[in-house]
């Protein structure tokens, strides 16, 4: 077999190994860092999840790596336990045609014994979080003198998890002469300033973003009132009828909730979040890759480093606060040439996020929708009759010959049978809540400012700007459904990253008195007037 990886100058055991996984070509990352990597140079990779970055680091490593030394030779860092095992897995893949390499992965919630154990049997390379690993600096079970080979990975997760004072303090102590490989999506200031002060003379490597294939996946929107979002999710689940589908929550509480929500109705559902105890992690990984499970409810951090082959559909139950987030979750489904389907629910108050996330793609969802009671059953019907003609071309059905022939006897009508027989299947008469259906009529453009009006206008400020995600439609659509203030009585709108700036005409004043003390996305909002004078003592 022809593989390109050779044109890279790897190994032949390198390139069996990749043979035996049907890895035949290297991605744009690969080829751009494995040769660097080889040749000793530090590398900063900007590269998304899903390009390949993993093997860009973990070839050259087990590459250079000194396979009779029996010392910490590598440390590879990553910002969760998912991906750890994710890293560990495709270096065990790669390392497989190579004797004496032994990998440790450290963690958080395992066993600090079993951890011992793993570090006491002398491995080259360990990969683990942060936290863990500092904690085996403190406690003496883990020194970092040999170490040669340090990478990290998803290097602005880690950021956002928390974990700058703990790479600070790592970095401090590793080997001055170690090569080090820094892989980011993103390049925040402090990545920057690691690079600066931790490596020497880095290569960058920047690959561009993955444009969706949205021929394989498609993309749709349900709009529904906050309160009605769970009903909506059964319609949905019953409508579509995944065998394997995640559902995408924004925060634990909400996975939890869901969870038990769904389990109640009968689902067979199973949820991941950061604060579950990693054996029962692990217990609710295995049963979705063993589609023991249907439906797995995660938070974005929980299901990083999961990375399996025929997930059906994608459901965004909350919307992701980051583009890149979308992307990722979108990217689970549609794989190995299969088609995929990710659905979002979104309230009144996210058209303008979905808007954003729409430019981001540079695709649009398409808006459904709601299905019916009566467009479910007919759907489930249909699903029904398809798996039943598909079932007659299965030769195995002929075990079941001697019992056709019994029942033939006790009628010559066919039809009886069939019809008791579907009733032994079963197809339950569901009734659902009804839900209210929301029309979104599209704005051509944000309102900033409203010269028609010619009343006076009175400046006003809010507490609220880009730190808070706030955008100008948001701010129109918050103030009105709080307020019943209408846009014809707003001027102009300046948004600043901490505090907002805008014109109300004085028609608006009589319902804005009581405006503090309201909240928006959590925080309590602080509104001032600007054109009144102080009162005199």
């Amino acid at each position: 077999m022809e593989n390109s990886f050779t044109d890279l100058k790897i190994s032949e055991a390198m390139i069996q190994s990749l043979d035996q996984i049907n890895i035949t070509d290297p991605t744009p990352i690969q080829k751009e860092a494995i040769p660097l990597l080889l040749e000793g140079k530090d590398v900063i990779g900007q590269a998304q999840t899903g390009t390949g970055k993993t093997f860009a680091y973990a070839i050259p490593l087990l590459e250079r790596l000194d396979q009779k030394k029996r010392t910490v030779q590598a440390l590879i860092l990553c910002p969760t336990r998912e991906l750890s095992l994710q890293v560990a897995t495709e270096v065990q893949k790669l390392s497989s045609g190579m004797k004496g390499i032994r990998t440790a992965t450290i963690y958080g919630g395992q066993s600090y014994e079993k951890q011992f154990k793993a570090l006491n049997d002398h491995p080259q390379i360990i990969i683990g979080t942060p936290g863990r690993i500092i904690d085996h600096l403190t406690r003496g079970s883990l020194r970092f003198e040999s170490v040669s080979y340090l990478v990290l990975d998803e290097a602005d997760e880690m950021l956002k998890m928390g974990f700058q004072e703990d790479l600070e303090t790592i970095l401090s102590q590793m080997n001055h002469e170690r090569q080090t490989a820094l892989f980011s999506a993103t390049l925040p200031p402090f990545i920057k300033k690691i690079a600066q002060k931790y490596m020497i003379d880095p290569v960058m490597v920047q690959i561009k973003k993955k444009t969706l294939t949205v021929e394989a996946i498609s993309q749709v929107l349900y709009y529904v009132k906050k309160e009605q979002k769970k009903d909506l999710l059964i319609r949905l689940l019953d409508y579509y009828q995944f065998k394997s589908v995640m559902i995408f929550a924004n925060t634990k509480a909400m996975v939890d909730e869901l969870v038990l929500f769904l389990q109640q109705q009968s689902y067979s559902a199973d949820g991941l979040h950061g604060d579950l105890k990693q054996v029962h992690r692990d217990r609710v990984m295995q049963s979705f890759r063993l589609a023991n499970i249907e439906i797995l409810i995660a938070t974005d951090v929980a299901a990083r480093g999961i990375d399996i082959d025929g997930i059906e559909g994608i459901i965004n139950f909350d919307l992701p606060n980051e583009d890149e987030i979308y992307v990722h979750r979108i990217g689970r489904t549609g794989r190995a040439g299969a088609k995929g389907m990710s659905i979002s629910l979104a309230t009144y108050r996210q058209t303008s996020r979905v808007k954003e996330i729409e430019r981001y793609t540079k695709c649009k969802m398409t808006v459904m929708e709601i299905p019916s009671s009566k467009a479910i059953a007919k759907k489930r019907e249909q699903t029904l009759v398809d798996r039943i003609v598909k079932k007659m071309d299965d030769p195995d059905i002929r075990q079941y010959q001697s019992l056709l022939v019994e029942l033939s006897l006790k009628t010559r009508d066919p039809e009886p049978i069939i019809l008791a027989l579907l009733a032994l299947i079963g197809l339950p008469n569901k009734t659902y809540p009804p839900l209210d259906t929301l029309r979104i009529k599209e704005k051509k453009n944000v309102l900033k400012s409203n010269p028609k009006n010619k009343n006076r206008k009175i400046p006003f400020e809010v507490n609220l700007g880009t730190a808070d995600h706030l955008r100008a439609n948001q701010l129109v659509v918050f103030l009105h459904d709080e307020y019943k203030i209408h846009r014809e009585h707003f001027g102009k709108i300046e948004i600043g990253k901490t505090a907002t700036l805008f014109e109300l005409d004085e028609q608006a004043l009589r319902f804005i008195k009581q405006a503090n003390g309201k909240k928006y996305n959590g925080k309590v909002i602080r509104l001032k007037r600007l054109d009144q004078k102080k009162k005199k003592c």
